[in-house]
């Protein structure tokens, strides 16, 4: 089987930074907040805005009297 180096060097860094932690998920997570903090860098935020139209639905949430519901077809 194929072995890539470079997936394995991220696996072995990956296990050495989760061993510092003791594997304790809470004390990693708090660490990776704490280094963006520091990072000093633009975080950006990819939550949903409300308002808009949910691009499965078809509806439209928000958006005034005249926005058409478009989930239904007429036949």
């Amino acid at each position: 089987m194929f072995q890539d180096k470079i997936v394995e060097e991220i696996h072995r860094i990956r296990e050495e930074y989760s061993r510092s932690f003791n594997h304790d998920l809470k004390a990693i997570f708090a660490d990776l907040q704490k280094q963006q903090a520091e990072s000093g860098r633009e975080v950006v935020n990819l939550s949903r805005k409300r308002g808009l139209t949910t691009r499965w639905s078809g509806r439209a949430r928000d958006l005034g009297e005249d926005a058409k519901d478009t989930s239904r077809r007429s036949t």
